[in-house]
């Protein structure tokens, strides 16, 4: 067990997953097996030529920091972030199966009343439709149907964001990754920077990680001052153990660190839309949004192939802040954070340069970060291997 791993486990929480991943490995794939999200048969439509995604994510304990900079400097506009978060976790996860359209969108919340209080409401709920309105305007085809809020303090210590999203597709629309292979490249997309839809800089954290992120970078001032923004039961060595308050100077985009932190999860949902559109699918081998697991999370998907990233798009400010704050290596960070690109697109070395004018019409830097290759039949699983910025490789 690494060091990292240790403080994972110790702060409550999985890094691999390991245990959710054998409760579900005996369920049903659905229709199409190697693709990015699980998508069955039209039960809404009942036409073979269509398919249906249902697809559940959150903010996670993003929240709870958006909490104590709230309680802190009083700017409930944070929560506005936050259902970026939740919202975009979804939408960003089908599109990676090539749906751009046909959304149906639903949100839950879950609340300590005491604590939060519904002006903290009203933003989430103005922030979900800001960022609805937004994906509309861009072409993505989307729709509220409404939600709940619950008043959960026995289960729920200060607030929980989570969405859930339904979208009926084409068949022949979906982006399958069993179609990645030799000879492919891997475009990586920023996630740091400012999109032309988005409205000030985003230091692109996302929403995968924050557990580590915000107890490593921020003092343990928050400890004494916001218990219930943390597990009790938590050893108190690894309780906000960073050396940074919420209001330091981030020296980037005019931020803060803790507003650099709680940067609204980026959508490629309008870049992806435009690649769709100008590039026939066929030619689009697969998608990757590099959520939970990071630069490694491509090890999913696709068969017998080695993922060899040896050009990434250079680390952003945020993620060295991070890494410095944290003292853990380059084999546990690529592992848990985007690293500074959070969407991968796979396909043939001819449509990169295409891609990547795309990509940076709307202001996000791409580029060519890796390529593919084969595995040895006897293989049994993908392979990764990254070189990191001292040119080190890493295998996993």
């Amino acid at each position: 067990m690494t060091n990292y791993d240790n403080k994972y486990q110790k702060r409550g929480v999985s890094a691999s997953k390991s245990e959710v991943h054998d409760a579900i490995k005996k369920n049903d794939k659905g229709i199409f097996p190697g693709a990015f999200c699980k998508i069955v048969e039209d039960f809404l439509g009942n036409d073979p030529d269509f398919c249906n995604i249902m697809h559940a994510d959150g903010a996670g304990t993003k929240s709870s920091l958006a909490y104590i900079y709230y309680k802190e400097t009083g700017d409930k506009s944070v929560f506005r972030g936050i259902a970026q978060d939740s919202l975009i976790m979804n939408v960003d996860d089908v599109i990676a199966v090539g749906a751009t359209s046909n959304m149906l969108f639903s949100n839950t919340i879950g609340r300590n009343k005491p604590l939060i209080p519904g002006e903290i409401v009203s933003e989430i709920i103005d922030g979900y439709e800001e960022i609805l309105s937004m994906l509309n305007e861009n072409g993505i085809g989307i729709k509220s149907c409404g939600g709940e809020t619950a008043d959960v303090g026995d289960l729920v210590k200060t607030l929980i964001v989570d969405s859930t999203l339904a979208v009926r597709m084409k068949r022949s629309d979906v982006i399958n990754t069993d179609d990645i292979q030799k000879g492919d490249v891997i475009i990586g997309l920023a996630s740091y920077g400012q999109a032309v839809y988005e409205n000030s800089y985003n230091a692109g954290m996302g929403s995968n990680g924050l557990t580590s992120a915000r107890h490593d970078v921020f003092t343990k001032i928050y400890a004494d001052k916001y218990p219930e923004s943390y597990a009790e039961h938590t050893d108190k060595e690894y309780v906000y153990c960073g050396k940074f308050n919420l209001t330091d100077d981030f020296g980037h985009g005019g931020l803060t660190v803790g507003k650099a932190v709680l940067s609204p999860t980026r959508t490629y949902a309008p870049v992806i839309k435009k690649i769709l559109d100008v590039i026939v699918r066929k030619n689009i081998h697969g998608i990757i949004h590099n959520s939970g697991g990071g630069q490694v999370k491509c090890r999913s998907f696709g068969k017998k192939v080695h993922y060899i990233k040896d050009s990434l798009i250079e680390i952003p400010p945020l993620f060295k802040l991070i890494k410095n704050s944290t003292q853990n290596e380059y084999p546990e960070m690529y592992q848990v954070f985007n690293m500074g690109s959070r969407m991968e697109i796979i396909a043939p070395a001819a449509f990169a340069d295409e891609i990547i004018a795309i990509s940076e019409g709307y202001g996000i830097k791409a580029k060519v970060v890796g390529r593919v290759e084969d595995l040895p039949d006897k293989a049994v699983q993908n392979k990764v291997t990254i070189t990191d910025p001292d040119g080190n490789k890493i295998e996993y």
